[in-house]
């Protein structure tokens, strides 16, 4: 039996969102839709660069309890992901505690919940001018009142307004 990485995507990844056909190609690995979850401690989820890029920063106990969804993803995707969300350069790979609040039909838990250690993709390296920025509790890149939508780049390289 395979072992499975328990992961957390907050963002762009998520189902209806621009960067999910990554999550069920299968060339990239296999994903498993677990259920939706939100983060168990409060994190700043903000929205910056010229590509309106979703970022969770590593500021536990700021911002808001970030809702997102819960895979088990197999070695070659977590590999896939790693590479795809720029870990370690621009994101750390960083496990998380994520409470559970639907399972993988989108049933409501109720008193069900439980709580998993995933991995998500926080910033721990940014600007100080983006721990300032409005706060999300869950994105879409349809854009939020204020902020403009995501718009794709395949080259984060030149995100220079993320460097510390």
């Amino acid at each position: 039996m395979m072992s499975l990485i328990r992961v957390f995507v907050y963002g762009t990844l998520k189902r209806g969102q621009p960067n999910y056909h990554y999550m069920v190609n299968t060339d990239n690995g296999m994903a498993k839709f677990v259920g939706k979850g939100r983060t168990a401690d409060r994190l700043p989820l903000v929205v910056a660069s010229k590509y309106n890029i979703p970022f969770l920063l590593d500021l536990r106990g700021q911002g808001e309890h970030v809702e997102g969804e819960i895979y088990d993803v197999d070695q070659k995707m977590a590999d896939f992901l790693d590479d795809f969300e720029s870990h370690p350069t621009l994101y750390q790979n960083t496990p998380i505690p994520v409470e559970q609040l639907t399972n993988e039909e989108d049933q409501d838990l109720g008193d069900g919940k439980v709580t998993h250690q995933c991995s998500a993709y926080l910033l721990k390296q940014f600007k100080p001018y983006m721990a300032q920025l409005p706060c999300l509790s869950n994105y879409s890149s349809q854009g939020i009142p204020g902020v403009d939508a995501y718009m794709e780049s395949d080259d984060l390289t030149d995100a220079k307004d993320l460097d510390p």
